[in-house]
């Protein structure tokens, strides 16, 4: 199976400058955020989105040298992706992230949420200094889309008339949007033409939909120990998912166990049963499945580099996680 170690080894070094990097640029001048931000960047994380950035970068300058205004983009894609996991967590009640205890957990809510507003007022500013008006317009996008994803999520809690186009926004706003749209910015730092960031933008966009997808499978058919928090939990919570939304067509008992909360006595585990018994895990494996080849399409569109085939391998790498 691929690792994510050999599939970032053409920006590795590039990796390493960014981790740390990070943990000077969020210095914050308050010690409780500073060892917030140092406890979320070392958290060991796979830092796939700035991989991504720095990947699409390479492939994109291959007659010369990424700028920093490419490293910084790399740094400023962390940084929002960590902000909304803190901002997640604090909804989410979460205790343990990667096995990891939380920010939330650590410290409480009041200082994760300032932790992960800090960190998206840095990253904005990091990101007004990179003068470029269109990579500005496409990074802020991705903070109101965060807003949107988490808002569209609670007020569909234990709504069992969710669609799949619905359940496909939500990933869209929460997950892809900021793989979607950073991919795009490297392209536009490295003066590509707009076909080829149109292509970066939807395959980030695909390749950020399997992972979402990815992650709600695993919710299922994972362990507690590897998932670093309860099988199931999005359910319990009232998150209903694509195998979720597949099971209830074929085990109407779902919905009605869905609409009532959980409230009876093993109404959890009949729930969760109920799930892996049907075609629910299958039919989503289908649909990542659908939207990985969506995502390789659109990498024609690069030179063939070392980089394009970390890109390409990635896809795979997602797959071969749940198949």
């Amino acid at each position: 199976m691929i690792s994510t170690t050999s599939l970032f080894a053409p920006v590795d070094n590039d990796l390493h400058l960014l981790t740390e990097n990070l943990k000077r640029l969020v210095g914050a001048r308050h010690p409780i955020l500073a060892a917030a931000a140092e406890h979320l960047f070392d958290a060991g994380g796979k830092r796939i989105r700035p991989a991504i950035v720095l990947l699409v970068s390479r492939a994109t300058m291959l007659e010369g040298e990424i700028t920093p205004r490419h490293r910084r983009l790399a740094e400023i894609t962390e940084m929002i992706h960590t902000a909304s996991l803190v901002h997640d967590d604090v909804v989410d009640e979460a205790e343990l992230r990667r096995n990891v205890p939380t920010v939330n957990s650590l410290f409480d809510n009041r200082i994760a949420v300032l932790a992960g507003d800090f960190l998206f007022a840095q990253s904005s500013w990091y990101l007004a200094n990179l003068d470029n008006l269109e990579v500005v317009k496409l990074l802020s996008e991705v903070i109101r889309d965060f807003a949107e994803g988490e808002i569209l999520q609670s007020i569909n809690r234990f709504d069992t008339s969710i669609t799949l186009e619905a359940y496909l926004e939500k990933s869209y706003y929460k997950t892809a949007s900021l793989i979607a749209n950073s991919a795009k910015a490297a392209g536009v730092l490295s003066d590509s033409s707009i076909e080829i960031t149109e292509n970066l933008y939807a395959y980030g966009r695909y390749l950020g939909l399997v992972f979402q997808i990815l992650d709600d499978i695993l919710d299922f058919t994972s362990s507690t120990e590897v998932l670093g928090k309860p099988v199931g939990s999005d359910l319990i919570s009232g998150h209903i998912t694509a195998p979720s939304l597949f099971a209830m067509e074929e085990k109407p008992y779902l919905k009605t166990l869905i609409e009532r909360e959980f409230s009876e006595e093993g109404d959890i585990e009949t729930a969760l049963s109920l799930v892996k018994e049907s075609q629910g895990i299958e039919r989503t494996r289908e649909l990542a499945a659908y939207h990985a080849n969506l995502a390789l399409k659109h990498l024609d569109c690069l030179k063939p580099s070392e980089c394009s085939q970390s890109l390409t391998d990635l896809v795979d790498y997602a797959l071969s996680r749940i198949f």
